[in-house]
């Protein structure tokens, strides 16, 4: 099926709604519902809850944008695949723009639904805009970088993985199912250093939605805070999609290759004919 490029932008708006919506829904659940009684506890789960409702966000995006765009639902991830050749460099642009504009939209949504609950536990917006947007837990810009190198590399060497039919022939019947936990293994394991966004969409569209919000502490003031989940991502896709062609992609096509060539040798063989 063909689809022209407006289409497939659209489709990653309301993939990448569809993640934030899920994304920081959960986490204004989880924040805005804290018990007051017990600092640290939460009435509607916790991490793990947060966790597993962004790989849910994740594998219903996919299904949601998968068929028309191919779902990256990610500049970094739309990035990774050019790099590598796998994607082309002048949709780049526009699938970033449709992702951030869709992140926006959707954290705008979840703002507009707990809008009232917001007037209960922040009247003044003073404290809450980590519903939407990502902080660092250490001073400094590389502990941030380092971490969403790592957890960007992870995600878009196991997305290559995932999806390598070279790799794993069933890949494209559990790939969705298999990103999505992927993302879930990496908000488990390093999620709480800077908020794991591994996207720059899903870090830049809801904080500007914050700002536009009025919300007082966006993370715009620090330069750190807002720049780290742009760059950090990209270098770590880009990083992880090199990584993964050298060390398993490309040694995978040669062998394929070279079997191939050898079943083609082997077909024509010439056969001795009847005596």
């Amino acid at each position: 099926m063909k689809f022209t490029l407006l289409q497939e932008c659209i489709a990653e708006f309301l993939g990448t709604m569809v993640l934030i919506l899920f994304g920081t829904g959960v986490v204004a659940m989880v924040t805005l519902f804290a018990d007051p009684a017990t600092p640290g506890a939460v009435v509607n789960g916790g991490f793990s809850n947060i966790n597993w409702a962004w790989g849910l966000g994740v594998l219903f995006g996919i299904f949601t944008a998968g068929t028309i765009s191919g779902a990256h639902l990610n500049p970094a991830v739309s990035i990774g695949f050019a790099a590598t050749g796998r994607f082309p460099w002048s949709k780049v642009l526009p699938y970033s723009l449709a992702q951030i504009l869709g992140a926006f939209v959707g954290a705008a949504i979840v703002f507009g639904v707990y809008r009232g609950q917001f007037a209960v536990a922040d009247p003044g917006l003073a404290s809450t805009a980590g519903v939407f947007a990502t902080f660092p837990a250490l001073p400094g810009f590389w502990p941030g970088f380092f971490d969403q190198v790592v957890g960007t590399a992870l995600l878009m060497g196991l997305i290559l993985a995932v999806a390598d039919k070279l790799n794993n022939k069933e890949g494209g019947a559990w790939g969705p199912l298999a990103i999505a936990l992927i993302v879930v293994a990496i908000g488990m394991s390093f999620g709480a250093l800077h908020g794991y966004a591994i996207n720059p969409a899903r870090d830049f569209g809801p904080r500007l939605m914050t700002l536009l919000a009025g919300f007082q502490n966006t993370g715009f003031g620090e330069l750190r805070v807002w720049t780290v989940p742009i760059i950090g991502p990209i270098v770590g896709s880009v990083l992880g999609a090199l990584i993964y062609d050298y060390a398993i992609g490309k040694p995978l096509q040669r062998a394929h290759l070279a079997s191939q060539q050898a079943q083609q040798g082997m077909d024509t063989t010439p056969t001795a004919g009847p005596q």
